[in-house]
């Protein structure tokens, strides 16, 4: 059983899987910085200076609360629109990241794909029958 482990687990595809994750993970903390610290300031600017991470609705609690951390340390229970907004933006840019990624790979295989494989050449036995057949050929009137 050890040994079925150690030759799944070192076949290609799993290593390249955790290599995926590795990466993917990277990835989605460059997206995440990407959407809440470039996007959606401006965007938040050009909406009248609204903070989208800080973009919530108290639901049950008392007092006003500024942050949704000083929300949750008074045990409110917020809807955190922004947050929501900012998690759709990310997902749309992991999800377009994704797509050329798989159309980059399709044009790829579909590339092999059309290639015409080379017709090996025939065996020497059959390419000296053919000769013999076309002098032949040549010979009858």
């Amino acid at each position: 059983m050890l040994q079925e482990f150690k030759e799944f687990a070192l076949k290609g595809n799993v290593v390249d899987l955790a290599v995926g994750i590795i990466i993917g993970a990277a990835f989605g903390a460059i997206v995440s910085s990407l959407v809440d610290d470039i996007i959606m300031p401006p965007i938040g600017l050009l909406l009248g200076g609204i903070d989208f991470s800080e973009l919530f609705v108290v639901l049950k609690g008392d007092g006003a609360y500024n942050t949704v951390a000083q929300a949750r340390e008074a045990g409110a229970v917020t809807w955190n629109v922004g947050l929501f907004v900012n998690a759709v933006v990310k997902f749309v840019i992991v999800a377009f990241a994704v797509f050329l990624l798989v159309k980059g790979m399709n044009r790829l295989t579909r590339k092999q794909v059309e290639k015409p494989a080379e017709v090996p050449p025939p065996p020497a036995d059959v390419q000296l029958l053919t000769e013999i057949r076309d002098l032949l050929k040549a010979r009858s009137p």
